[in-house]
């Protein structure tokens, strides 16, 4: 049976805050709200909530599977507020397959078949008058994946105007902790 979503939640935030996070990653707001026992896990719980995203690299580490996202105006990698998933990972997965139709997307050999995040990104996001939505935090849990980028994409036009593989560098404004994660890893095979 699998873990209640706080369970899973509050294990893979203690795992990435012992073995991976750099000095200054202290997810303190994060870690507020897990232990206040808030709905992470509903996009209505304020100060914020989770989101999964995806980092697709080609399989030589060299392109980047990016999406330009149609509420926010900008290239991004594709992700979206949690859906109820096996794992993070897979919600990530999920997302990315939505938004881009990629194929043959697998977890990347960096994780070890764990859902430890590769990164954990709490950012700002601006709130949504019309819905009575304030300005909030996203707690994004991204995890790393490999695909094909020779393979054909579908992008999901309610959301986003196109996808497109994209040179590594295009994350130094995106993502840059990702994107110095990534370029520390020695691409697999």
């Amino acid at each position: 049976m699998t873990k209640p979503f706080a369970a899973r939640l509050t294990a893979a935030v203690a795992r990435y805050r012992a073995e991976i996070a750099g000095p200054r990653e202290h997810l303190s707001l994060l870690r507020w709200q897990i232990d206040q026992g808030h709905a992470l896990d509903s996009r209505d719980t304020f100060p914020g909530h989770v989101t999964t995203s995806a980092y697709v690299l080609s399989p030589d580490h060299s392109r980047i599977l990016l999406i330009d996202h149609v509420v926010i105006g900008r290239w991004l990698q594709p992700g979206g507020h949690w859906e109820e998933a096996e794992s993070f990972h897979d919600s990530a997965a999920r997302e990315a397959l939505e938004e881009t139709g990629v194929q043959g997307l697998r977890l990347h050999p960096w994780h070890g078949g764990s859902d430890a995040p590769f990164v954990i990104d709490s950012h700002d996001v601006p709130g949504k008058p019309a819905r009575g939505e304030p300005a909030h935090v996203h707690h994004d849990l991204q995890y790393l994946f490999l695909a094909d980028p020779d393979a054909p994409l579908v992008a999901q036009i309610e959301e986003v105007h196109a996808a497109a593989w994209k040179p590594l560098a295009e994350l130094a404004d995106i993502a840059p902790l990702g994107l110095a994660r990534i370029r520390s890893l020695t691409p697999p095979g």
